[in-house]
């Protein structure tokens, strides 16, 4: 993969990641809203839901141009 191939993956994974943490903040807060009594509950899913989004983009942003020097 050529240098810019591998900055449009990184892009590409950055808007993923972005919109997924959005997703996860809206349902977060919409289901908040809905039951008052369960903030606890779901502020914990919610963070490591988050946690797992943020994990990902990471391991694209780290391993994959590591691995990717293997390979020429």
């Amino acid at each position: 993969m050529t240098g810019q191939g591998l900055g449009i993956g990184i892009g590409l994974a950055a808007l993923g990641v972005g919109l997924g943490l959005g997703l996860i903040g809206y349902s977060a807060l919409q289901g908040m809203a809905r039951q008052p009594e369960a903030i606890g509950k779901l502020q914990t899913v919610m963070l490591i839901a988050l946690a797992f989004v943020e994990l990902v983009f990471l391991l694209t942003v780290f391993i994959v141009p590591g691995s990717m020097a293997a390979f020429k």
